[in-house]
């Protein structure tokens, strides 16, 4: 596969990711604060589908076209900007597989809230919590790989 073709999927399955991130986590942060059980259980589940079609495939396609990227260009893996990308990238995927199992818990309890007609119960307040907190370091570990991969800094020696 040609240079200019790994570099077009690879920025574009990150900007797929990124987006999909952030408009899930705010769609989703939105519905919770809003409080309408209903909205916030299609929205759950919306949630839930956009990180199986959209951001599960771009975790895969991101590495597999960094791989083949790196082996067009002059740099290696242990170059410092790019060590420290892939240790981001690392981070961020250590926040996003429990977000994962807690955007289905978040989606199963709030699919029950509307089957029973009852609120939110404090496990689903915990679990968005958490999901919140993880989001902090994943969202900021993606800003910096970003940061990281255009401006390609001597970071040392």
């Amino acid at each position: 596969m040609s240079y200019l073709t790994l570099k077009s999927l690879h920025i574009f399955s990150l900007v797929l990711l990124f987006g999909t991130g952030l408009g899930s986590a705010f769609y989703k942060f939105m519905a919770d604060l809003h409080g309408d059980v209903r909205a916030i259980y299609t929205t759950n589940r919306h949630v839930v589908l956009a990180d199986w079609w959209f951001t599960t495939p771009t975790v895969l396609i991101q590495p597999i076209t960094g791989y083949y990227l790196l082996q067009q260009l002059p740099f290696s893996l242990t170059t410092p900007w790019l060590l420290v990308s892939v240790m981001l990238y690392l981070l961020a995927g250590a926040c996003w597989l429990p977000v994962v199992f807690l955007q289905i818990r978040m989606r199963e309890l709030s699919r029950q809230a509307v089957e029973q007609n009852t609120g939110l119960t404090g496990e689903y307040f915990r679990c968005a919590r958490l999901w919140f907190w993880l989001g902090v370091p994943a969202f900021a570990a993606m800003i910096l790989i970003v940061m990281l991969m255009v401006l390609k800094p001597a970071l040392w020696g």
